[in-house]
C-alpha cells in the first residue's frame, strides 16, 4: 500500500486506535512513518528524522538492510507460517542452533514466543512447574527488584515495580509476588556486602516459598535505565544457588549487544537457570522473543509432563528466518566495535546537557544514553520538538534516552546528541 498518508488518515487514527500508553483522541502529536532506510525515518511530511530510539531498542542493524530483506523475502515463497505442534521446520532449528550458541554455555533448550512479555510469563511458568515436578509445591512466589518493568501481559505486569510502574491501576487483582528495594550499587560504585543485605534478608525469611529471582542484568529498562553494578548480580546468582531458588534474567533489552556484551550477565561472569531474549533477536523486523534454560530445568520438567504453553504463532517460520539473519549479522561480531564507538560518542557528546540546570545526571553503558531531568518531561509539549531538530526521540518520565541503531554513523549520532541538547535548552534553558 503506497498512498500517501493524509490529514483524514490522522483523524481516523486518533479516534479509532489505541496507541502505547494512550488515549484516543490524545493531543500528543502523532507521526506517520512512509519509509525507512538506516537510521532514518522518512515522515510523511516530506521531513527525515534520525532514530535514536531503534524502534524501541528492537532495530540494531538499521531499516531496510539488504540481508534482513532478502531473508525474509526468500523465507515467505517457501511458506509464512505453519503450526509448530507436531511440525518443525529448517529456521526453527537454525535458530535454536544460533541462539544456543550465542547465549551462556548452561543455556541449552529453547521456547520460542511471540513477544517479550510473553517470553517472560512463559519463563515463570517455567519456574513454577520446575518445583511442582520436583513435589515442592509450596514454591509459588516469585522475588524482584523494585524498578524493574517485564512487560503488559499479568504475569509480567505483576512483577513490575508495584509502586511506581505503569500497572498500578491494576493492584489486588495480579499475582502478588515479593519485592527487594533495586540495587543501591550503582554501576561503577565499589562494591561493599552492606550492598547485597536487604536481598539477602529477603531470600532468607522466604525460604521455601520463592521458586525464582527475576532481575533485569545490569540495566533496568523501562523502569527509570538504572544501571546497577555487575558485583551486586554475581551476589545474586550465589544467593540463589545457597538457597535452591531458580534465576531467571530478563535480558529482552540488554541482550545481543546493547550494554557493550553479547548478553549483560557477562559483565558478572555469571549464568542464569533461565533467560528471556527478545527485541533485537530478529533485527526488529518481526515479533519475537525466546525463554532459554538449562538442559537441567527442561529435563526436570519433561521427565514429569509438557511444557504448558504453546503460542499459535510459536516459532512462525517467517520470523525464525528473520532471527536467523540478524544473528548472522551478529555473529560476525562487527556490533563489538561499534557499539565500543557509539558509548565513546555518547559520553561525550551527552555530557553537554549537563550544563542545563534541569539535568540531574547523564549516563551512559554501551549503546544506552541517558540523561534525567530533575522533573518529568510532559509528552504534550516535548515530543513535538524533537522532530524539529531531525531527530526521534521518545522520553518517559524524567529520562530523554537513546538506544540508536549500532550501524549509525558518527556524524549522525553527533547530530542525535546535538538534537537532544538543543530540544532540552529550548525547553528548559537556564535564560
Amino acid at each position: 500500500m503506497n498512498t500517501p498518508f493524509t490529514s483524514s488518515d490522522f483523524e481516523f487514527d486518533a479516534r479509532h486506535i489505541w496507541h502505547p500508553y494512550s488515549t484516543t483522541n490524545s493531543n500528543v502529536e502523532l507521526f506517520a512513518v512512509e519509509s525507512a532506510e538506516g537510521v532514518r525515518l522518512k515522515l510523511s511530511d516530506g521531513r527525515e528524522v534520525i532514530d535514536g530510539m531503534s524502534s524501541w531498542w528492537s532495530m540494531v542493524h538499521g531499516y531496510n538492510h539488504p540481508e534482513m530483506n532478502k531473508a525474509l523475502k526468500d523465507q515467505i515463497d517457501r511458506m509464512s507460517h505453519v503450526m509448530f505442534g507436531g511440525l518443525t521446520h529448517k529456521p526453527a532449528v537454525e535458530l535454536a542452533r544460533r541462539l544456543i550458541d550465542l547465549t551462556p554455555d548452561s543455556m541449552q533448550t529453547v521456547f520460542f514466543s511471540d513477544s517479550g512479555s510473553v517470553a517472560v510469563e512463559v519463563a515463570i511458568k517455567m519456574a513454577m512447574q520446575y518445583w511442582q515436578c520436583r513435589g515442592e509445591t509450596g514454591k509459588t512466589k516469585m522475588l524482584t527488584f523494585k524498578g524493574g518493568y517485564y512487560g503488559d501481559t499479568t504475569g509480567g505486569m505483576s512483577i513490575c515495580d508495584p509502586e511506581n510502574g505503569m500497572h498500578h491501576h491494576f493492584t489486588g487483582i495480579l499475582p502478588e509476588h515479593y519485592f527487594v528495594e533495586r540495587p543501591a550499587c550503582k554501576w561503577g560504585d565499589e562494591f561493599e556486602e552492606a550492598y547485597i543485605e536487604p536481598f539477602k534478608q529477603q531470600l532468607e525469611a522466604l525460604s521455601g516459598q520463592v521458586a525464582a529471582v527475576i532481575v533485569e542484568p545490569i540495566v533496568q529498562g523501562a523502569g527509570g535505565m538504572y544501571f546497577f553494578s555487575p558485583e551486586f548480580l554475581k551476589r545474586v546468582k550465589e544467593l540463589c544457588d545457597e538457597h535452591g531458588v531458580l534465576l531467571i534474567h530478563d535480558e529482552i533489552a540488554t541482550g545481543f549487544g546493547r550494554t557493550g556484551k553479547m548478553f549483560a550477565c557477562e559483565h558478572a561472569g555469571i549464568e542464569p537457570d533461565i533467560m528471556c531474549v527478545g527485541k533485537a533477536l530478529t533485527g526488529g523486523y518481526m515479533s519475537m522473543a525466546a525463554t532459554l534454560c538449562t538442559a537441567h530445568v527442561s529435563d526436570t520438567i519433561s521427565a514429569k509432563e509438557p511444557m504448558m504453553h504453546g503460542p499459535t504463532f510459536m516459532a512462525n517460520p517467517l520470523t525464525c528466518a528473520a532471527g536467523v539473519a540478524s544473528l548472522e549479522i551478529l555473529g560476525r561480531g562487527d556490533w563489538q566495535h561499534q557499539v565500543a564507538n557509539i558509548e565513546e560518542i555518547l559520553q561525550d557528546q551527552l555530557s553537554t546537557c549537563l550544563e542545563l540546570d534541569i539535568v540531574q545526571e547523564v549516563r551512559v553503558l554501551g549503546g544506552i544514553g541517558v540523561v534525567e531531568l530533575k522533573e518529568p518531561v510532559v509528552m504534550s509539549e516535548i515530543q513535538s520538538e524533537f522532530p524539529k531538530e531531525g531527530v526521534w526521540v521518545r522520553p518517559f518520565g524524567k529520562l530523554v534516552y537513546v538506544m540508536p541503531p549500532y550501524v549509525i554513523s558518527d556524524e549522525d549520532l553527533k547530530f542525535l546528541c546535538q538534537g537532544i541538547y538543543k530540544v532540552l535548552d529550548r525547553m528548559y534553558g537556564n535564560n
